[in-house]
């Protein structure tokens, strides 16, 4: 299943993993190859595997440059990189600049994405995903299978990787597919699912109190009992980092 939320990657190793995945989805067909002829380059970006999780932003979004604020100064090549979106690009690019753009113009939809699902429009779509349980399901057996919502735990690109944010439990879990945890957090932001239920309360669900009890033998765990073995356990990890300063 999910991993815990706690296992998260390092700012810079997962920088360098989101880069190392887009280097790789390079071999994928282009919107130049003859399978993606009639495809707008927004639908093949959608179509590459790994992608499902994001949404179509509308055109007229992406054509409203205001909408576009400030992400100049954030993407390299961001004139190229936006024609490309926008299937306007006419310049003829080598394919060492063509590899650039192309992972700039990637890194600009995800930015353009982050600010879309947060609009009415945007949060319709994402929806219609969530009642279709297209993000999957809580891990968490006390959930019983609450449909998950994506969300980053930081809005600043290459910092975190996508989480899974239960409506039940309140809690964040690290998606069970790696195609789907690398992707970049800030192409979803931290505010979505918030954001979803304060548009659509009806999509709350009743929390959840039900909670693993420990037994041995159908007898409850004295709490007493388990207090002392989290207190044999803090002193054992004490004793361990002691010896191995005084080594």
């Amino acid at each position: 299943m999910f991993a815990n939320a706690q296992s998260l990657l390092q700012p810079q190793q997962y920088g360098q993993q989101i880069l190392n995945q887009q280097q790789q989805q390079q071999h994928s067909v282009s919107p130049e190859g003859s399978e993606a002829s009639n495809s707008t380059w927004v639908e093949w970006f959608l179509a590459l595997r790994g992608n499902e999780f994001f949404c179509e932003v509308d055109e007229e979004y992406i054509l409203d440059r205001f909408n576009l604020a400030g992400l100049n100064a954030e993407v390299q090549h961001y004139a190229l990189a936006l024609a490309l979106v926008t299937d306007s690009l006419e310049e003829e690019l080598q394919p060492h600049m063509w590899d650039e753009v192309e992972r700039s113009a990637r890194h600009l939809y995800g930015l353009i994405h982050a600010r879309f699902v947060i609009t009415n429009r945007g949060l319709s779509k994402m929806l219609e995903k969530l009642k279709q349980a297209e993000f999957g399901r809580c891990p968490r057996v006390f959930c019983h299978n609450q449909a998950v919502l994506p969300v980053g735990l930081s809005d600043i690109p290459y910092n975190q990787g996508l989480k899974l944010y239960c409506l039940r439990c309140e809690d964040v879990y690290t998606p069970s597919s790696r195609k789907h945890a690398v992707i970049d957090g800030a192409y979803f932001g931290t505010s979505l699912p918030h954001l979803l239920v304060q548009m659509y309360p009806a999509i709350s669900p009743l929390k959840t109190h039900e909670r693993y009890v420990p037994r041995i033998f159908g007898f409850r765990v004295h709490q007493s009992a388990e207090e002392q073995r989290k207190q044999e356990r803090v002193r054992e990890d004490m004793a361990r980092r002691i010896q191995e300063y005084e080594q």
